[in-house]
């Protein structure tokens, strides 16, 4: 998995800043874990009354989920960073916990995806939608992205078997088998070309969504400027975060891993690359506070029940219903209650 921090060449060892390593960072990942899992569990309390009606919702419920369990990974994370606990519980981050930090991230990752690919078929093909959209295909499919993510990821955690010595912090890296060193290798760049593969996918549907609401209402006079102020939001607000949060990381990833195991690379640079990269992650983390964000915003469903459960009156929309055609109304919902 990415996770596991490669030892660097062993004849140079480079001091790190501990005010950035044991106190900067542990110290963002506390208010990430505390808003994150207050967030992810309101969620949670909320999609349980939500009815699992349109494929998306069942995507967005099994976001929540990994968020939710991403979210738990993140004490080990602090406590490790920080010093706060014995030897063994650097080694139980890179067995376990860091493991399962990585399954869920990139769950999300591809459930992103799989939300723009149903709204794409929804809204510029819905003639050809009748399969793909069904909400047996997309339980069906759930189950696969989870057991495929698990089938590729587990390993890493399983082939990090060897003796660990009573240092700290210990290397991942050294604590995986030769077999695993190399699953470890071969599985980082399927992830990484998962996570690229989904990038250009999203900006191919979006894009090709946008054009469809500018084409279907570029005749319409009334409400028309507000209509696609509305849904260029709602469309390019999760592209926004999912550039902000995953894009830094993968980015920063490629040359921080080469700075690791290649002796050509400065004291000065490794230590750089091993900053960008943390807080890049740390942005990845952050994800699990934003997507709730969403959930209100763009997912109408979720945004009537939690406000019903929190006894908020809900105002509809004045002429919302007489000025929608019959057309117009079926890709204005399908952008509204993304």
């Amino acid at each position: 998995m990415p996770n596991a921090t490669a030892a660097p060449p062993s004849n140079h060892t480079c001091p790190r800043n501990l005010l950035i390593t044991q106190q900067l960072i542990p110290g963002l990942y506390l208010v990430v874990f505390t808003a994150g899992l207050l967030l992810n569990s309101v969620s949670a309390w909320v999609f349980l009354s939500v009815p699992s009606s349109k494929s998306f919702i069942v995507y967005l419920k099994n976001i929540v989920v990994a968020d939710f369990v991403m979210s738990l990974t993140f004490p080990f994370k602090i406590l490790s960073d920080a010093r706060l606990g014995p030897w063994q519980l650097g080694v139980f981050v890179c067995r376990v916990s860091a493991v399962l930090f990585y399954i869920n991230m990139y769950v999300s990752i591809v459930f992103f995806g799989l939300i723009g690919f149903d709204r794409y078929y929804k809204i510029v093909k819905p003639l050809s939608a009748s399969l793909v959209q069904s909400v047996s295909y997309s339980k069906l499919l759930s189950v696969l992205v989870w057991l495929a993510t698990l089938l590729l990821a587990v390993p890493n955690s399983i082939l990090t078997n060897q003796r660990a010595p009573e240092t700290w912090p210990p290397s991942c890296v050294k604590l995986k088998s030769p077999l695993g060193r190399a699953w470890h290798t071969a599985s980082s760049y399927i992830f990484v070309m998962v996570f690229w593969l989904v990038f250009l996918l999203l900006v191919g549907f979006y894009t090709a969504i946008t054009r469809k609401i500018f084409r279907s209402h570029l005749k319409s006079q009334k409400n028309s400027l507000s209509f696609k102020k509305k849904s260029s939001r709602n469309i390019f607000s999760i592209m926004l975060v999912f550039v902000v949060c995953f894009v830094p990381y993968h980015v920063a990833r490629i040359p921080y891993t080469q700075s690791q195991t290649d002796p050509s690379y400065s004291c000065w640079a490794r230590e750089t690359l091993l900053y960008v990269k943390e807080f890049s992650l740390l942005l990845s983390a952050s994800n699990v506070c934003l997507d709730p964000v969403i959930y209100f915003f763009l997912c109408q469903p979720f945004r009537d029940i939690l406000c019903k459960k929190l006894h908020i009156p809900v105002k509809a929309p004045p002429g919302a219903e007489t000025s929608r055609t019959k057309r117009g109304q079926t890709t204005h919902e399908s952008i509204g209650t993304l």
